[in-house]
């Protein structure tokens, strides 16, 4: 450990120049460009037509398969049928014909009939004689139609029309009608006319008409009925070109086999393995400039975001020294456990401790360095360990890395895990297990039980092995540089510390003191969000000045007289102020951590000793103000200000008489207006709002101690008898 904190040394030295820590992130650059360098090389294939394929090749990047995409169009359109529209206008035309047919031949039968006047006058005033044969009529109605229909029809068709009576006429148009009706209204197709006459005729031939006029009418309706089904090119494209456009071009997806180890590369695999790049013989750079940009945004991200927070000077070099050390801590191993990555098991890297550089930088640092290592350490992990995925990134690792040391930071950040680091490793390793098998359900993979068995040791393995670990380098850090941890804490907390002994041997009215002091301490600074352990641990030794003359203070007076009694107040205001003075240099003598040394020098401030400058005041007026004051400092931390007011309220509610909710909330209230009036809160930075919260827990805590108690009544002698 002494060639660590050496080393640590110098370092924290060079630290103090600009130049050196960004020449320290370059370096880490560096580092990473080469711990990541293979990760993202190309991988070479050996590839030849029509020979087995000597392993199994997966597609490394999706893209699109345009002759498999051309096939998959093609057959989508032939799939879409001609498309052909029935034209419903073509049968009420027809109808309309027949209907002028026949009621032409029903206005020459009434026109010739014998009722009319010999001397009738044509409309041009003209005089007509009846029309008497068959030609005439024919001629008459032929007249009274176009020349088109008449040259469809035949004549015979026009002689029996001639010939017919009114009514026959009528039943005629009637049965045409409707069989061209209902024929009409259905589908036909060219291949389907001469179909639809013939069942068009059937009808007709069922009717009461008379042979001539049956055999008429059927030719009329065979004439009338056409094909009214047409190929309808616009809609039949409009058609094709949606089937197109819903076919999704075909992909070679990333992952994909193209080739398994021993098959044959066939000319369709070897264009695939084209169309994938895997035949291609330019060196491409473009995985390495992308590694040197991905680092480099990560790096100069954090290095912006260390430049720009409030921390400075020595304290600002040892996070960014710490971080450094846990970052390539955590990056060489990464390493290292990828490289035994195997065949069987390509998973390994879920053995790794991922949470242990987040629980390091948690304990040694604070919450914001921790997070910003897991997302380093997360994104890193899916480009080493990538060995089972299809490109450069396992997006499953790097999320379980990510999300195990975010799992790590707030289970220490829970009450009294910060303290007990292996069982907060017990618990990370339960988070673990839930957060794998979520990554393996939802891939949707097919495992097998031992898998799955291998999966959870894999989980477990990682959240322990993250607590050992930070419970091992811990020493080193705290050794290298001064750092006051957890563990520290605890040991310096053993009631068998020496200087702890020392207390309650010589001083055990101060002892009882410092542990009521502390249990009130140590609950007001967990609720602001302080550091409740160090205000435990600095309340047993906040009075450890007073063992130099213990009689002089009042706690540890039991069966003696006041020895101030005696003593002009001068000499008791040197003894009192004495103790915290004495306490620092004890503290610093046992190379006590700076912070427990602040909290012994500061916890009192510059307050006035009140009791011995207002009996000096009844002897001399002139007393100056300041002489009777702490020497200070006053309290640089939370820690120290909130242990300043709990030894106040400690001491003053202790010598209550019946102390009561009430009077021990107006008490507090005034033992913490009367050190913001006296400005002792001044070096700190504890706001308002956190002093109210004191106040409270204070007030909480101590009417947990002080609760009223049953007055039981006394018993009666009782005579025995």
């Amino acid at each position: 450990m002494g060639g660590f904190q050496r080393f640590v040394k110098r370092v924290r030295v060079l630290m103090d120049s600009r130049s050196f820590q960004l020449l320290l992130f370059v370096v880490l650059g560096v580092f990473s460009y080469l711990m990541m360098y293979t990760n993202v090389k190309p991988e070479k294939v050996h590839i030849e037509l029509f020979k087995p394929a000597e392993q199994t090749i997966r597609a490394t990047k999706t893209v699109e398969d345009p002759v498999k995409t051309k096939e998959q169009v093609e057959d989508s359109i032939k799939q879409v049928s001609d498309i052909y529209t029935l034209k419903k206008e073509y049968a009420q035309n027809k109808v309309d014909l027949i209907s002028s047919i026949f009621d032409s031949a029903l206005e020459v039968q009434k026109e010739t009939a014998p009722s009319l006047s010999a001397d009738k006058a044509d409309p041009d005033g003209s005089k007509t004689s009846p029309v008497k044969t068959v030609q005439e009529k024919v001629s008459l109605l032929k007249s009274k139609l176009t020349d088109e229909v008449n040259k469809d029809i035949p004549d015979q068709v026009f002689e029996a029309l001639a010939n017919a009576d009114a009514t026959e006429l009528n039943i005629a148009k009637d049965s045409v009608i409707t069989a061209v009706n209902k024929v009409m209204n259905s589908r036909v197709t060219a291949v389907d006319v001469e179909m639809a006459r013939n069942k068009a005729e059937q009808e007709l031939r069922s009717s009461s008409l008379h042979t001539e006029m049956r055999e008429a009418a059927t030719t009329l309706a065979r004439s009338a009925i056409i094909q009214n089904v047409f190929y309808d090119k616009d809609k039949t494209e409009e058609q094709r070109k949606i089937a197109q456009e819903n076919v999704d071009p075909v992909r070679i997806l990333q992952g994909q086999i193209i080739v398994e180890e021993g098959q044959l590369i066939d000319r369709e695999i070897y264009r695939q393995l084209e169309l994938a790049g895997f035949l291609s013989t330019d060196k491409t750079i473009l995985p390495f400039v992308g590694l040197f940009l991905f680092i480099f945004l990560i790096l100069s991200t954090f290095y912006y975001y260390v430049k720009s927070s409030k921390t400075e000077g020595e304290h600002r070099n040892n996070q960014l020294l710490i971080f450094s050390l846990v970052y390539v801590l955590a990056l060489s191993l990464m390493k290292i456990i990828s490289l035994f990555t195997g065949f069987r098991f390509t998973d390994l890297g879920y053995f790794f401790p991922a949470a242990m550089s987040a629980m390091l930088i948690k304990t040694l640092l604070n919450d914001r360095f921790g997070v910003a290592i897991s997302i380093i350490i997360g994104a890193y992990g899916t480009l080493i360990f990538n060995g089972d995925s299809p490109g450069n990134m396992d997006f499953a690792k790097g999320m379980y890395f990510l999300f195990s040391g975010i799992a790590a930071i707030i289970i220490l950040s829970r009450k009294n895990f910060k303290t007990k680091i292996l069982q907060a490793g017990l618990l990370l390793a339960l988070v673990n297990i839930v957060l794998v098998f979520s990554l393996l359900f939802i891939t949707d993979g097919h495992y097998t039980k031992m898998e799955y068995l291998f999966y959870t040791i894999a989980a477990i393995v990682s959240g322990l092995a993250s607590s050992v670990l930070t419970i091992g380098l811990l020493p080193f850090f705290e050794l290298g540089f001064g750092f006051l941890s957890s563990m520290k804490l605890i040991e310096l907390s053993n009631p068998n510390h020496p200087l702890l002994r020392k207390i309650l041997t010589e001083a055990p009215g101060t002892y009882h003191h410092s542990v009521m002091v502390a249990n009130l301490a140590e609950g007001a600074c967990e609720a602001i969000g302080a550091n409740g352990l160090l205000a435990r641990v600095g309340c047993y030794y906040h009075d450890i000045g007073k063992t130099k003359r213990p009689q002089f203070f009042i706690e540890n007076q039991m069966n003696i007289k006041n020895p101030h009694d005696q003593l002009p107040p001068a000499t008791s205001k040197n003894i009192i102020i004495a103790h915290a003075v004495d306490g620092a240099e004890m503290l610093s003598a046992h190379k006590f951590p700076p912070e427990i040394i602040d909290i012994a020098a500061q916890h009192h401030g510059t307050s006035l000793l009140k009791f011995f400058y207002y009996k000096a005041m009844k002897e001399d007026e002139g007393t100056i103000e300041a002489e009777y004051r702490y020497p200070g400092p006053k309290a640089q931390s939370k820690e120290a200000a909130v242990i300043g007011i709990a030894d106040s309220v400690e001491a003053a509610v202790r010598s209550m008489n019946h102390p009561t909710p009430e009077k021990i909330e107006e008490l507090v209230i005034h033992i913490i207006d009367d050190r913001i009036h006296d400005h002792q809160f001044d070096e700190c930075d504890i706001t308002m709002k956190e002093l109210k919260i004191v106040q409270h827990s204070l007030c909480e805590t101590l009417n947990g101690i002080f609760h009223s108690r049953i007055e039981y009544p006394e018993l009666p002698n009782l005579q025995r008898r």
